[in-house]
């Protein structure tokens, strides 16, 4: 639980809207992909955090002096969404803006960094969702927070229709290379939306995914509610203990490295079938990114792949090896018949996707540690994923040091189901 010290620590918050320094063009729209729909109900919010003296010296009007140069090579997400007369969103490039958050934390860096609650991040990052007036809603929230004898983190908020987490992580660290003084040649873009045509008239409409889970209609308020209070914690993982843990997957057979993120995967997977009995999860949805196929000057969701794996019995059941099996030989890739499904309803169903099932992302390649400020780099970046389903998230992120063999894992579950997990992940595998 997140200390009501903790909770009351943020003050002086002031709001504006910084925009591009340069108009984007006169009835400039983006029109978005059946993917970016998809994944509209979920918002990634990162939390940067940087020591003294990165910021030292570097007042507000300054720093919004570089993003006015920044949202020059990055208009789209200054817009605000519009409906055509079909009723499908799109972006009208507007030039209104993102919305910055200052404010003041009574704490030191240190302090707050020393914390063990993961839930303490949440209060210097905008938790704000798009609508119910989608027209005045900035896709992107960034709160500055200043830490008492000095230190600053940098809270985004992101909605996910821009794009993934990688989109998202390119975006703000383009910010950290105009201030460098290094722009682009081309402005970010996004994926174009493909046409297809399909029919609505189909007598025996195909079934939803099983990697998405439908929600009633949200209409102008992109948000949706858990039936169980949400908690997150994270946790360590060091060389030592990966090489461990893939021995321990292996058994006794002639040692093979396993991946480190299938490896993660089954054991958090295999202890929440511990905890959850024979009613653990027999379904996950498996989210990663192939850096080399994608254009870094493109925002988009199409790079994504969420991949369904099902096991045929209980996994406390099956030897950590049968998952492993699984997850890379077993996994299918439901893009498609997401895509198909957006595109056979007219009404453009609401889906939820993270958190439908257990859902576990690999963020390992992700450059959350290449945002550079001033010649510093943040001594610790924390990521979680707003508004998913009741089944949870499992993040596998990088570590501060970038060292290839080592992890920290992020989870965000139902609470009731915390506890139990770290004492099965302690007494099983010596994690957490």
């Amino acid at each position: 639980m997140v200390s009501s010290e903790e909770q009351n620590s943020i003050y002086d918050i002031k709001i504006s809207t910084v925009s591009a320094g340069f108009i984007s063009g006169q009835d400039a729209v983006q029109e978005l992909t059946a993917m970016d729909l998809a994944m509209k109900l979920h918002y990634l919010r990162f939390v940067y955090y940087f020591k003294p003296p990165t910021f030292d010296g570097f007042n507000i009007l300054k720093i919004k002096e570089t993003m006015f140069y920044w949202l020059n090579h990055a208009f789209i997400p200054c817009g605000r969404l519009r409906r055509a007369e079909s009723g499908r969103p799109f972006i009208k490039c507007n030039d209104s803006g993102v919305r910055i958050i200052e404010a003041k934390c009574h704490f030191s860096l240190d302090e707050w960094l020393e914390s063990k609650n993961d839930s303490r991040h949440k209060f210097l990052v905008s938790n704000q969702v798009l609508g119910p007036d989608l027209a005045f809603s900035p896709f992107v929230l960034i709160q500055l927070t200043d830490f008492k004898c000095g230190g600053k983190s940098v809270g985004v908020s992101w909605s996910h229709v821009l794009g993934d987490i990688f989109s998202a992580v390119g975006f703000i660290n383009l910010w950290a290379q105009v201030i460098a003084g290094h722009y682009p040649a081309q402005p970010l873009s996004m994926a174009q939306k493909q046409n297809h045509t399909f029919d609505f008239q189909s007598p025996n409409p195909s079934p939803d995914p099983l990697s998405v889970k439908r929600v009633d209609p949200v209409g102008d308020l992109w948000s949706t509610s858990n039936h169980s209070k949400m908690e997150p914690f994270s946790f360590y993982i060091s060389p030592s203990e990966l090489t461990r843990l893939q021995a321990k997957i292996c058994g006794e057979k002639v040692y093979e490295k396993v991946p480190v993120f299938e490896c993660i995967c089954v054991v958090i997977w295999q202890c929440l079938g511990k905890v959850q009995g024979g009613l653990g999860p027999k379904v996950v949805n498996i989210c990663r990114n192939d850096l080399r196929k994608r254009d870094k000057r493109i925002m988009t969701n199409e790079s994504q792949t969420i991949d369904l794996v099902k096991a045929n019995m209980s996994v406390e059941n099956l030897k950590p090896m049968d998952l492993v099996s699984l997850l890379m030989n077993k996994a299918d890739d439901e893009r498609l018949k997401i895509k198909e499904t957006m595109g056979k309803d007219e009404a453009l169903p609401d889906f939820l996707i993270y958190g439908a099932n257990l859902t576990f992302v690999d963020l390992s390649d992700a450059s959350f540690y290449e945002m550079e400020v001033r010649g510093q780099k943040p001594v610790y970046v924390n990521c979680f994923i707003d508004n998913i389903g009741d089944e949870g998230v499992v993040l596998v992120l990088p570590t501060p040091k970038g060292c290839s063999d080592e992890r920290i894992v992020s989870v965000t579950l139902p609470e009731n189901q915390v506890s139990e997990l770290k004492s099965v992940l302690k007494e099983d595998w010596c994690l957490a």
